[in-house]
């Protein structure tokens, strides 16, 4: 794992899950560092069988702007998330972004979501829901899936939020401190929904901010059924328990 130098720290860290992604990475990568040349990078692997580790560590030795962090195998989205968290509070970073590695996610609009943060959300969501977002060359299928699970999302847990499974998010770390305060197990759709609750549940401020969502062009998406399962059964077991306590609420 690499380390940042003595020098004084940039406020942005941009964490970046990676398994098997060394075809997509090395272009988003370079999208990055031009879009938020200030900004430093985490790539986290889960010891891609593919090499993407490696190729991130031979990176990190000649920008000081990009770090490594090494898993011993492959645990899941939301792991990878929590684990580089933790890595960016330790040194010190006051805005914490989630990307995708895959360049989905367009490094260019980043720059939107970190103003949403300055101009004083604790939770800046790319957005593909709301009115100037897009997603881009999906499947109808995609489509209605995403769109399902967000409107279930919204009628079933009230978060107010039109997209609360994107994955392209601005935290301040003031507000990731509290989140991660308690026991976090969620993954995929589920963990950003999780996140979403919990900011919410805290009385974070969350701004969504318009974002075009492209599919992918190299590498593999790791979607899975399990994934989908995971998060129907949680948002629903959410769900009845958040109308439960405001019955009981009501009823006192």
């Amino acid at each position: 794992m690499t380390r940042p130098s003595t020098a004084p720290l940039p406020a942005t860290l941009v964490v970046i899950p990676t398994y098997d992604e060394r075809a997509a990475l090395p272009g988003t990568l370079e999208r990055l560092r031009r879009a938020v040349p200030a900004a430093h990078v985490l790539v986290v692997d889960d010891a891609s069988p593919d090499g993407t580790g490696e190729w991130a560590q031979e990176v990190s030795r000649t920008d000081p702007a990009v770090h490594v962090l090494h898993r011993p195998g492959k645990q899941g989205l939301g792991p990878a998330y929590l684990a580089g968290f933790a890595w960016g509070l330790e040194q010190g970073y006051e805005q914490l972004v989630e990307m995708d590695a895959d360049a989905s996610h367009r490094p260019e609009q980043l720059p939107s979501l970190l103003e949403g943060v300055r101009r004083g959300a604790d939770l800046a969501i790319g957005s593909r829901w709301v009115p100037g977002g897009a997603v881009h060359d999906w499947p109808a299928h995609r489509r209605l899936l995403s769109r399902g699970a967000n409107l279930y999302v919204r009628a079933l847990m009230g978060l107010g939020v039109a997209d609360a499974t994107a994955g392209f998010r601005v935290f301040r770390a003031e507000l990731l401190e509290r989140l991660m305060e308690g026991e976090i197990a969620s993954q995929g759709y589920c963990f950003q929904v999780d996140m979403t609750r919990r900011a919410r549940d805290l009385g974070a401020v969350i701004a969504e901010v318009p974002i075009d969502f492209d599919e992918r062009t190299e590498g593999a998406s790791k979607m899975s059924s399990s994934i989908v399962r995971e998060a129907l059964v949680r948002v629903t077991l959410w769900g009845l328990a958040r109308r439960t306590q405001r019955l009981r609420k009501a009823l006192r």
